[in-house]
């Protein structure tokens, strides 16, 4: 009996050191699998698989007429995109393309805003209030139509006040942020044996020219995933227009799959984290050198995806 208890608490103890050994094993391969895809791609490609891979950004000016199916009248994607913000279906807002750091939702309004409003008194019912005085109640702006005193703006039954929209604050519209800046990776999968564009993240951007500082408002970036699921969600509005034949409009996230969008590439990924354009005009090299330097990039990665495709 005392040989049969020994040799049972034997096998347990093996059986609790194996269970152990196993159970960690599985959380190590879980850990290792995890690595191994990118958490912020679409359709993402293991690391295993990547035979060639480098990161370039893009910046697409809406106004061009290969990307005007992006920004057609009121269907605009930048309005896509900023009405999710204010309903609350997009909740992340990164102020920087490592997509760590978020802002909040306030702090994205504020950017939104081309002109501050203006702050006017509280509606005050033991004042005196005259004809053309603008106060404020319960988020309102209201103009005096006459010399009133203890009248609520809200519920005043006769025509002392109305409701004014001077001095709130004035948006950017829709239509002046048409610059994004577009970041992808650009992944030769050596299994398939084919180049992939791997879309991570689009910063919204009103450009210069449509500023009082006329220097660039940068609004903030979002991961792709969040905006792919937005277009997803909103078939009638993330429509890409098909100005050749509109049977074929599409919808926001297969345009982009498919590439029916023209950017400049503004960045490849080095070391220095310099843009084309600070390696040229920061060496003392003309603009238009930077400019044609931004195609001759274009044309580089051409020529690698065709040496991987002979290799």
């Amino acid at each position: 009996m005392v040989r049969k208890a020994i040799l049972f608490a034997a096998l347990s103890a093996y059986s609790f050191c194996t269970t152990a050994q196993n159970a960690e094993s599985d959380e190590f391969y879980r850990a290792e699998l995890e690595e191994q895809y990118n958490p912020n791609s679409i359709n993402p490609i293991p690391k295993y698989e990547h035979h060639y891979k480098i990161r370039v950004w893009r910046t697409i000016d809406l106004r061009e007429k290969q990307n005007k199916g992006f920004f057609s009248n009121n269907g605009e994607i930048s309005r896509l995109i900023v009405d999710a913000v204010k309903s609350g279906e997009i909740t992340d807002i990164y102020a920087s393309d490592s997509l760590t750091t978020k802002i909040s939702k306030e702090e994205f309004l504020n950017r939104l805003q081309a002109q501050g409003g203006i702050t006017y008194d509280q509606w005050d019912p033991t004042r005196d209030w005259y004809t053309d005085e603008i106060c404020t109640y319960n988020g309102k702006n209201y103009r005096a139509l006459r010399d009133s005193r203890g009248e609520n703006p809200e519920t005043s039954l006769d025509d002392a006040w109305a409701v004014t929209s001077e001095g709130r604050a004035i948006d950017y519209l829709p239509r002046q942020m048409y610059q994004l800046r577009l970041m992808e990776d650009v992944i030769f999968d050596k299994r398939r044996s084919r180049l992939y564009y791997d879309v991570q993240a689009i910063q919204l951007i009103v450009p210069g020219a449509e500023t009082a500082t006329q220097v660039d408002e940068y609004l903030g970036w979002f991961k792709y995933k969040d905006l792919e699921r937005v277009f997803r969600n909103h078939p009638q509005k993330a429509v890409w227009f098909n100005r050749q034949n509109t049977a074929q409009n599409k919808n926001f996230a297969d345009a982009i799959l498919l590439r029916l969008f023209r950017g400049t590439i503004w960045k490849i990924e080095n070391p220095d984290d310099f843009t084309i354009y600070d390696v040229y005009v920061g060496s003392g090299r003309p603009y238009k050198e930077a400019v044609w330097a931004t195609e001759w990039a274009e044309m580089q990665l051409m020529e690698k995806e065709h040496n991987l495709w002979e290799f």
